[in-house]
């Protein structure tokens, strides 16, 4: 496949390039990260690297050999709409259409695809390594300690993946074909124009905006997200560190691709997702009329995002509950007590 033409893109920073002799400096690199980096080849010696250099057939064979008898899910898109997996014309469903089946069968598309040059989208997105594969961790992994990991694996033909952030870390590893990276830091969202957040492509709000073709009279303030743009073409082997809410738009450049990717919070699991908090105060706040939704502002500002000394320092230490710094079973009690609010 041709290069493409970065466009609006040609001016953006490549993203920083390092270098990690071992596992410890690859997490000593991941605790200090702020901001996102590549390492080259990283993962050049995994079997599948291996397997992906001989052929995509050869890849797929390697794969075919491990995978479980289980049902896949696998989202085809439109030959006119040159691998974007998007909304359709007025944003009310998506422009692909999603299935079940098992990898064999899944895997025979992509062989007639090739062979027909047929240019639709076929992708197998995010399906966890260790739920669907047998042994597929364990002979192309990457040591991240004590990390709790989710492994999951990505397969697909051309592909462009809206720009979107996730709540976790991520280091996304090339496997097949060639990724194109396209980064931007946290504040930018503004700048990216959301889309909803309830009825989404993949479970995340998505920028609305076409990379391949910028609308800038709609979208005028995504020419200031382009001055914070940074961008990594990756080979197969290479890997990508990806923190925290950073956003990103990810196009897998070749007629076939595959991405391993591990995430991994700071925080413990036992703690709530930030989105279903955003998502709740949408529900029950957000429309409220405007005096009432600044006391609510106030009372998120003292109890969530101010001082927590000054929230309990005129309670009894025993009876402090939830307002005292959360545990396994603080949490898991406010859990109940939330689930018994909602169920009201």
């Amino acid at each position: 496949m041709a290069e493409r033409d970065p466009g609006p893109f040609q001016a953006a920073a490549s993203i920083r390039e390092v270098e990690a002799a071992d596992a410890a400096a690859l997490d000593m690199l991941l605790r200090d990260a702020t901001t996102p980096f590549v390492i080259r080849g990283l993962v050049a010696h995994w079997p599948l690297v291996e397997a992906a250099r001989q052929s995509p057939r050869a890849a797929r064979d390697y794969l075919l050999g491990l995978s479980r008898d289980m049902d896949f899910t696998v989202s085809v898109g439109q030959p006119q709409d040159d691998g974007r997996l998007f909304y359709n014309a007025d944003a009310t469903a998506m422009n692909f259409n999603t299935f079940k089946g098992k990898l064999p069968g899944i895997f025979a598309q992509f062989d007639k695809g090739e062979e027909l040059g047929d240019a639709r989208a076929i992708y197998i997105a995010s399906t966890d390594v260790h739920q669907y594969f047998d042994g597929l961790d364990a002979a192309n992994h990457v040591d991240l300690g004590e990390r709790d990991l989710l492994a999951s694996i990505w397969i697909g033909t051309h592909t462009r993946i809206a720009a979107h952030n996730d709540f976790p870390d991520n280091l996304a590893c090339v496997a097949a074909g060639r990724r194109r990276f396209t980064l931007f830091p946290p504040d930018q969202f503004r700048n990216l124009y959301l889309g909803p957040v309830d009825n989404t492509p993949a479970g995340r709000a998505v920028s609305m905006v076409d990379f391949h073709a910028p609308d800038f009279d709609r979208f005028p303030r995504f020419r200031d997200a382009l001055e914070h743009a940074q961008i990594a073409d990756l080979e197969p082997g290479d890997a990508l560190h990806i923190p925290s809410m950073w956003w990103h738009h990810v196009e897998g450049l070749d007629r076939f691709n595959i991405l391993v990717n591990y995430w991994w919070r700071e925080t413990p699991r036992w703690l709530g997702q930030p989105q279903d908090a955003l998502n709740h105060a949408m529900l029950s706040i957000r429309d409220l009329p405007a005096d009432e939704k600044a006391h609510w502002r106030d009372l998120f500002d003292y109890y969530v995002f101010g001082d927590q000394a000054d929230v309990v320092a005129h309670i009894p230490e025993p009876g402090r509950s939830v307002l005292s710094p959360l545990t396994p079973e603080k949490a898991a009690r406010m859990r109940g007590f939330i689930l018994r609010q909602l169920s009201r």
